[in-house]
């Protein structure tokens, strides 16, 4: 093994196993292409200060002398910080340790020497792929017009415009959707250039010698280009009837041509138009500290859209069906067109750094508990609520990590049977949902030597209170634990917390009864 393979190793070796070189790249990293990172916005802000100011430095010095420092800052500084970019920029587009590390191993485990030829030609290759793509040439040119002694140097300005387009969103979708029609575009472009050398050289083969405007080949290419644009200034018109029919045909051609070209935009921005959408909706999520997640819309999930929205708590709703989607949109809530039940898709919308509660509202408990599943392999901690068809999949969805389980069809029975056998308690329950009257839900103490400590249920009579038992919540040897709907033989202990519902002059006698009934027998111990 010679030296040069041995340096090879045993620097990639100690980069993969330096973890401060790790975050050091993951830093710049985040801060040149990850569009999620908090401070990249503050970065492509300052990019922009420096192109523009550099940009008005130069136009400025063609007719005025500039101030030295002026000078200095666009020559040194500027320059330094784009050829600083560009290098940045070059290191963290790929992990070119790893080239060296696969190679290694596998050269271990097959025997084999370490092929060092193999192993530079490819980092070379992944160099040259940045190199030679777009943005890095603009990034490239931008840096020459310090140059601008030079004279021919000083066209290079132009790019350090063009650099500009990095920092926009939406001029580098508009490119993203421009490259995805590469192929009918390049169709396009060589049509247009067949074109016009037909046109050109039957324009200088009949007037070349009659048209005292064509003097040479390229005023016929130009008088072909300017004539298929459709723009057709006028400084070179044909003279003979040959070259006239040639110009009836390149108009045509030309309106053929730009019906074609708008055809493809068109085309090309309607088949991206749910990933530029999707792409503002990530945007947007990015910017808030937390959300609620809504998997899955029905009339249930509009409900609690419209609820959270009347609270002011952000929430973001997946929806992978067309119709739903564009129903979602017209209410103006945040939407991803998704499938809830994917991975990659509940890390795009960073559900383990922002998502508060999760609600899984899909149309079939296979798919809720395909989500949960899901959130769960990234997140064992947030909450996650679903809702069920069927009392068979209960055991199931608790398997898959859901801790509230709701059955709409279970508690539309229980409160068709209380609307039965107490109607004022259910007619609170409808004035606090819709937030009328003074309908309240509240929690009372079982205090020591109260009226209510020891009894069963059944023997309070909350009906004759016009009031109704949600659940209770009791702390034990075994810790805190909240029995729901309890039966009518449960037995209330010190310390227990009823949750009840009612009017608010029902909930306040309730509860200043049993504070009276506490205090007196304290009195007549005394």
């Amino acid at each position: 093994m010679n030296k040069l393979t041995s340096l090879l190793i045993n620097l990639a070796f100690f980069l993969e196993g330096s973890t401060r070189y790790k975050k050091i790249k993951q830093f710049f990293y985040n801060l040149l292409e990850n569009e999620h990172y908090k401070y990249k916005k503050y970065f492509d802000y300052m990019m922009m200060f420096i192109i523009i100011s550099s940009i008005t430095i130069i136009i400025e010095e063609v007719d005025h002398p500039i101030y030295y420092w002026l000078n200095i800052y666009d020559i040194y500084i500027v320059t330094t910080i784009f050829i600083a970019e560009y290098l940045l920029r070059l290191w963290v587009s790929d992990d070119r340790r790893k080239i060296v590390i696969e190679e290694f191993e596998n050269s271990v485990f097959l025997g084999t020497q370490f092929n060092t030829k193999r192993v530079l030609k490819r980092i070379w290759l992944s160099i040259k792929d940045y190199i030679l793509s777009p943005f890095a040439i603009i990034d490239l040119l931008a840096i020459l017009p310090a140059y601008r002694e030079i004279r021919i140097l000083r066209i290079f300005v132009l790019f350090r415009a063009f650099k500009m387009f990095r920092y926009s969103k939406n001029t580098i979708q508009f490119l993203e959707v421009i490259t995805s029609k590469k192929t009918e575009l390049t169709i396009l472009f060589l049509l247009v250039l067949f074109i016009v050398f037909i046109s050109g050289v039957s324009l200088y083969v009949f007037e070349a010698k009659t048209n005292p405007n064509v003097h040479t080949l390229l005023d016929a290419f130009y008088w072909a280009f300017v004539t298929i644009s459709t723009v057709g200034y006028g400084d070179i018109t044909p003279q003979s009837n040959e070259a006239r029919v040639f110009t009836i045909i390149i108009i045509l051609s030309g309106l053929g041509l730009i019906s074609f070209f708008t055809s493809i935009i068109v085309s090309s921005f309607t088949e991206k138009i749910d990933e530029i959408k999707e792409a503002k909706t990530l945007t947007k999520i990015d910017r808030l500290s937390y959300y609620y997640l809504i998997c899955g819309y029905s009339h249930l999930a509009e409900l609690l859209a419209q609820k959270l929205k009347n609270e002011k708590k952000p929430f973001v709703i997946l929806e992978n069906d067309p119709d739903k989607f564009e129903e979602i949109q017209k209410r103006g809530y945040l939407c991803i067109k998704e499938d809830a039940s994917k991975k990659e898709v509940l890390e795009k919308i960073q559900l383990k750094e922002k998502v508060k509660a999760v609600v899984c509202l899909a149309q079939d408990d296979i798919h809720n508990i395909f989500i949960a599943l899901n959130i769960r392999s990234i997140s064992k901690s947030i909450p996650i609520i679903s809702r069920t068809f069927s009392k068979n999949s209960y055991k199931k969805l608790e398997l898959a990590g859901v801790d509230y389980i709701v059955s709409p069809y279970q508690t539309a029975g229980l409160m068709a049977s209380k609307i039965i056998t107490q109607p004022i308690a259910v007619e609170a329950i409808s004035d606090i949902l819709s937030k009328k009257k003074n309908a309240v839900c509240d929690e009372v103490e079982v205090l020591k030597n109260s009226f209510i400590e020891n009894k069963r249920i059944k023997d309070i009579e909350l009906d004759k209170y016009k009031l109704i038992l949600l659940g209770v919540r009791r702390i034990d040897e075994n810790g805190k634990k909240f029995y729901f709907n309890p039966k009518d033989d449960f037995v209330l202990k010190e310390g227990d917390l009823l949750i009840i519902m009612g009017y608010s002059i029902s909930v306040s006698y309730f509860k200043s009864l049993v504070i009276e009934s506490s205090l007196k027998y304290a009195r007549f111990r005394k």
